[in-house]
């Protein structure tokens, strides 16, 4: 019984990060767009 469950537990756990992946892949583009907006409000920013 104790396999059982860890074998579920793999298996949504492999499902989930193939969701990720696939997620992170799409999305890349937009992800690095945020981060170089950030980076030039940072940039911009006086310092105190």
């Amino acid at each position: 019984m104790a396999v059982g469950l860890v074998a579920a537990f793999l298996g949504v756990l492999v499902l989930v990060s193939i969701v990720v992946v696939v997620i992170l892949l799409t999305m890349s583009n937009q992800i690095g767009n945020v981060f170089s907006n950030v980076a030039a409000a940072l940039a911009s920013s006086p310092s105190p």
